[in-house]
């Protein structure tokens, strides 16, 4: 049985990681403190509880499981709060994945799955961003991937270790079986937000920022829905289980959405309109992110199938619909 532990398994991006993991024939071990994560996400393989800088733990659990690989999303993941409490960042993400560095090679497990993200670009110089392009973070959340980036190539060399970094633009969308979707508390993602705003669960949509050098003055971003971001996680550790180089992949559509086009989306697919308020820029936000996704494309024959923003809204308004209360259809909470 081929074993893959996914650290923050339990989370929004890990449970359909777990999920595309399942059904590509391993057995995912969720490694969760579920602190942000659920318990009733975990749906498929095990649950191991602990926090990602329990070196003892974490070295236990790969000792028991024997894994071929781990895919490492355990994170503090929001540029608005790391730039108010770098703190958190630092040590969630940066000593967190020392520890885990450690507990791999401790344990002699040599192949691991990055969770990065474009944040580590900054503001580019050009976009589609291309993978080789400079990495100048402009946030503590950005720093914190790309010291993490950094340590995984540094521990690649001195120990043997086979490692990828996915950089991802904005996950969204839901699972379209409509078995696992986001559920945060408080919720700090557009979409859902723009849901929430739609039903009236909130009096309005923050829009942070109208003054950018984009079409409409708002903020422009690459949006992937997490089934693909899934998918690619199964291709990118097949490709490194078959001997495949170490090196990053960035994940995105290359085609950019401001968030008035998301407005557009949400209002168009649900039928409600979605009050705004408009507000200052949040610090740590460049104007574009949209990615050159071509290498991904080629080297793990990775092609985004559910990332039209239509299809993206749709599934996350099901889900919300169904799983969350003060939505139409809601149940009385979450499953």
């Amino acid at each position: 049985m081929r074993h893959v532990v996914v650290t923050g398994g339990a989370g929004y991006i890990g449970s359909h990681v777990c999920k595309a993991l399942s059904t590509a024939g391993f057995q995912p071990v969720a490694y969760d403190d579920l602190s942000t994560g659920h318990e009733w996400a975990v749906r498929w393989g095990r649950l191991e509880h602990g926090r990602i800088q329990d070196l003892d733990r974490l070295t236990g659990v790969l000792r028991v499981y024997k894994p071929v690989a781990v895919i490492h999303l355990a994170a503090s993941a929001y540029v608005g709060e790391s730039v108010v409490d770098p703190a958190k960042y630092y040590l969630n993400n940066v000593a967190g994945s020392q520890v885990l560095l450690d507990a791999m090679h401790a344990s002699s497990i040599g192949h691991l799955v990055f969770s990065s993200t474009c944040a580590t670009y900054g503001t580019p110089d050009e976009v589609p961003i291309r993978e080789e392009a400079a990495q100048r973070p402009i946030n503590p959340y950005g720093r914190s991937k790309l010291i993490v980036e950094g340590m995984i190539t540094d521990y690649a060399k001195a120990y043997g270790m086979h490692a990828l970094s996915l950089r991802y633009f904005n996950a969204c969308g839901a699972d379209p079986a409509g078995e696992i979707g986001e559920n945060h508390d408080p919720e700090p993602h557009l979409v859902p937000r723009a849901l929430m705003a739609a039903t009236g669960l909130i009096s309005g949509l923050d829009i942070l920022g109208t003054d950018y050098d984009t079409l409409d003055g708002t903020a422009v971003r690459d949006y992937i829905h997490v089934t693909d971001l899934a998918d690619a996680h199964v291709r990118a550790l097949k490709y490194l289980l078959d001997g495949g180089a170490r090196r990053a992949f960035n994940l995105g559509t290359g085609r950019g959405l401001s968030v008035r086009d998301i407005v557009r989306a949400v209002e168009r697919n649900t039928g409600w309109r979605v009050p705004v308020r408009m507000m200052p820029r949040r610090p740590g936000d460049p104007a574009v992110l949209i990615a050159d996704a071509g290498t991904a494309g080629a080297e793990l024959d990775w092609h985004p199938e559910y990332s039209h923003i239509d299809t993206i809204v749709a599934t996350a308004w099901r889900w919300h619909c169904s799983h969350h209360v003060g939505f139409p259809g809601q149940r009385a909470k979450a499953i």
